[in-house]
Parts: structure tokens; sequence; C-alpha cells
């Protein structure tokens, strides 16, 4: 098993100024909770293109977004849409932002790839499909 390196080439991602708001309010308060995780969210955040206004409305990864991608290392499909923590629902597909596949995910755009550590360590390269808003029952 090999670790995602952080200086590894990463995808231009994007990000809504209220989602980068509030996650960066969520990393700071979760550090203790899940650091590697947050530790890898906070790297996204630092790095992510704030999108305002009409641009918001693009198609890529935001909170609340159904996100259909492929695991390059099985070829499996999935489709999740991002929620905060307490809104996590593996059976509904809702995975929460504090996992790795949630973090992974923010701000990708369809055709975008990025590399991402599982919670064993093992390094995996995920490609989105596409990006569309989640309809909430």
């Amino acid at each position: 098993m090999t670790k995602v390196s952080l200086a590894a080439a990463k995808p231009r991602i994007k990000m809504t100024a209220d989602d980068h708001e509030r996650l960066s309010r969520l990393a700071a308060s979760a550090m203790d909770r899940a650091p590697e995780v947050v530790s890898f969210l906070s790297y996204e955040l630092d790095r992510v293109q704030i999108v305002r206004g009409g641009a918001a409305q693009g198609d890529f990864a935001r909170m609340g977004s159904r996100v259909d991608f492929r695991d390059n290392s099985t070829g499996r499909m999935q489709s999740v849409t991002l929620v905060y923590p307490g809104e996590a629902d593996i059976e509904q597909g809702k995975v929460s932002i504090l996992t790795p596949i949630g973090a992974a995910l923010i701000g990708l755009s369809e055709g975008q790839s990025i590399d991402w550590a599982t919670r064993t360590g093992e390094t995996r390269r995920l490609t989105v499909l596409a990006v569309r808003e989640a309809a909430f029952a």
C-alpha cells in the first residue's frame, strides 16, 4: 500500500464561497476526530478556486451535489451525494465530506481524476463521470 503524496499533481478544483467558509469551519472543529481526512480536506480547501455568482452553478462537485464516479483501480462505478456529517446515510448514497471519498470528490468537474487514500492507506484513483444537483426527498 502506498500513501497519497500531497505534492502529487492535483486537478484544479472549484468551490462556492459559502461551501468554502462552512467546510473550513468544519475542518477546524473536526481535526481531533478525523485528522487524516481533515488534513486532506484542508489541503483541498487551501488550493481551491472560489467561484461566485452565476459561475457557482457550474458542473463541479458541491455540497449537496450528486456525483457519479469510477474507481479507476477496480472499474466500479458509484453515485453519491456529498453531505455534512450529520446527514450521511450510506444506504441512501449520502457520503460525508469527512470521509476520504467525500474529501476527494469536492470541487471536481466531469472528466477530472484525483488520487486519494482509503481508510486503510491504499492509494486509489477516481474519475468523475457526471455532477448534478441531488433531488432530496
